[in-house]
């Protein structure tokens, strides 16, 4: 089964996303967006992070998931 990871750092304001293995990890690519890509030996893209992704302290963060068959 797949996984998705998903962390939220406050303190950091970061969004982080895996859905490859971290410990795959081999070279950050940085896209000009706030979003550093996270890439395998391969060069296959297996997680993003967003830079000051920041939300109020107020608020919860939920995530929904869904998979989408053609």
């Amino acid at each position: 089964m797949a996984q998705v990871r998903v962390y939220y750092d406050r303190e950091g304001n970061t969004l982080t996303v895996w859905f490859g293995n971290p410990q795959d990890e081999y070279v950050c690519e940085e896209t000009g967006e706030e979003v550093i890509l996270m890439k395998d030996k391969s060069g296959h893209v297996i997680g993003f992070e967003k830079l000051n992704f920041a939300l109020p302290k107020s608020v919860d963060i939920k995530v929904a998931f869904e998979t989408i068959t053609a």
